[in-house]
């Protein structure tokens, strides 16, 4: 099999090491990643924040550059999310890439039957199930599975899961003061769980969370469900 790496604007430039660990992962289990280096944005910001025609245009270009991939993977459910929900909407998509793009979880899981990849955590985690993975695309247990198979991880239950951490793009700099509230929310339900860390499939909301958690003081970790698949 071969699929491409939609990298994301967030992972390329602030978590590098995620899009590294998603290539690691599937290499691992025989998928043979290309990476179109003409890709950009997707258009999901400029959507969001109510900019159409710009959003149209990256929809154009991303149709435009994954044309010709069997598959298209990426480490983040919001953005597959977008690409699924809203591209066709934008442009015509004669390609189909729309429906080729998958976040790594439904990669695995679906495409490739893997529910255990050779992994091996040393640790504790809790499953933060982010908006866009369990409300549009339905990734479901999927990462639970896969976090479940790993040799020596912990996994933890955590309360009020489905909650929002606060994150939401720019609802987290419009509505500052309610987004702080749900991040303090969720870090609560994080620490309640006595876990080490909290893992989830989209690096904005753990970036989020981070930044929560910094500013905290708290030694909890955040890492992506790559990453832990990749250890």
């Amino acid at each position: 099999m071969r699929a491409a790496l939609f990298v994301t604007c967030l992972v390329d430039t602030l978590t590098p090491s995620v899009g590294q660990a998603t290539v690691e992962v599937l290499e691992r289990l025989g998928v043979e990643v290309s990476f179109p280096r003409a890709q950009t944005c997707c258009g999901q910001l400029h959507h969001n924040a109510g900019y159409p025609e710009v959003a149209a245009s990256l929809a154009r270009r991303f149709v435009e550059v994954f044309a010709d991939e069997e598959l298209i993977v990426s480490p983040s459910a919001s953005c597959v999310a977008h690409v699924r929900e809203h591209v066709p909407e934008l442009t015509s998509d004669p390609a189909g890439v729309a429906r080729r793009t998958l976040e790594l979880s439904e990669l695995l899981v679906d495409r490739l039957g893997a529910t255990e990849v050779g992994s091996a955590y040393s640790g504790s985690l809790t499953y933060h199930p982010t908006c866009h993975s369990l409300r549009l695309l339905r990734v479901g247990s999927r990462p639970e599975t896969l976090l479940g198979a790993v040799r020596g991880l912990d996994l933890r239950p955590l309360e009020d899961a489905t909650e929002c951490c606060g994150f939401g793009g720019t609802f987290a700099i419009k509505n500052g003061p309610v987004s702080t509230a749900m991040l303090a929310a969720k870090l609560r339900r994080i620490e309640e769980t006595g876990a080490e860390g909290v893992c989830a499939c989209d690096a904005s909301c753990l970036l989020h969370l981070r930044g929560g958690m910094e500013w905290r003081g708290s030694p909890l970790r955040a890492v992506h469900l790559a990453e832990v698949l990749a250890a």
